[in-house]
C-alpha cells in the first residue's frame, strides 16, 4: 500500500554561497559598485531583502567575497606571468598584452573589477579593492627590484598607471587590437628604460 506524503508549501531554493557571489561579481563588473542596488542584487540571486542581509550583512561585504573570489580565479596571473627566467622587460610587456586580453574578453564586463572598484564612492568597498591592487603593485614593484633596483618604483608607477589605462579604455569600448597596440607600445618603452641596466 502505497502512503502519500505531503510536504510544506513555499519550500525555499537551495542557496548556493558560492554561486551568489559569482552571480554579484558578474553584476559587479558590469555596472560597478555604486550601481548596483541591493534590488538589483536580490532580484538576481532571487532572494528577498533579509536573506541577502542575513546571508552577506552588507553590500560592502558582499563585495568583499566578490574581490577575493575574483583575485583567486579570474584577475590576471601575474605570479604565473613574472619569471625569475625571462628578462623584466618582457614579463612586464606580456603582463601589459594580458590585461589587454583580459580587459576585453568579455564586452559585459570589460575593464578589471579591482581598478574600476578603486573609483567607488563607498569607503569600504573603495578600500577593499585598493587593498588588492597595492598588493598587485606590491608583487610588480618586488619583481623588478630584484634584478633593477634602481628602477622598480618608477616602472611600477608605469606599469600600474598602464593597467589603470587600458581597463577605462577597454570600459569605453575600445576593443583588443587597439589596446594591445598601446600594451605593446607601453612594452616597449620598459624594453628601453631596462636596456641600460644590461640585466
Amino acid at each position: 500500500m502505497a502512503t502519500k506524503i505531503s510536504r510544506p508549501r513555499g519550500r525555499p531554493r537551495r542557496f548556493d554561497l558560492d554561486e551568489a557571489v559569482a552571480t554579484a561579481q558578474g553584476l559587479f563588473h558590469a555596472k560597478g559598485f555604486d550601481s548596483v542596488s541591493i534590488a538589483d542584487i536580490t532580484a538576481a540571486l532571487g532572494i528577498n531583502p533579509p536573506s541577502f542581509y542575513a546571508a552577506f550583512g552588507s553590500k560592502a561585504a558582499l563585495y568583499d567575497l566578490v574581490l577575493k573570489r575574483y583575485n583567486d580565479a579570474d584577475a590576471i596571473p601575474l605570479d604565473c606571468l613574472l619569471r625569475s627566467d625571462r628578462p623584466v622587460a618582457e614579463c612586464l610587456a606580456a603582463a601589459l598584452e594580458e590585461a589587454a586580453r583580459f580587459y576585453t574578453a568579455n564586452p559585459n564586463t570589460a575593464g578589471c573589477l579591482v581598478v574600476e572598484g578603486t573609483r567607488c564612492t563607498d569607503r569600504d568597498a573603495r578600500e577593499g579593492a585598493l587593498a588588492y591592487n597595492r598588493a598587485a603593485e606590491d608583487m610588480i614593484r618586488k619583481y623588478i627590484a630584484q634584478r633593477h633596483p634602481g628602477q622598480a618604483d618608477r616602472l611600477t608607477d608605469f606599469t600600474a598607471t598602464t593597467m589603470f589605462g587600458l581597463s577605462a579604455r577597454a570600459r569605453n569600448g575600445h576593443g583588443r587590437d587597439e589596446l594591445l597596440a598601446s600594451a605593446r607600445i607601453a612594452g616597449s618603452a620598459i624594453e628601453r628604460m631596462l636596456a641600460s641596466d644590461g640585466r
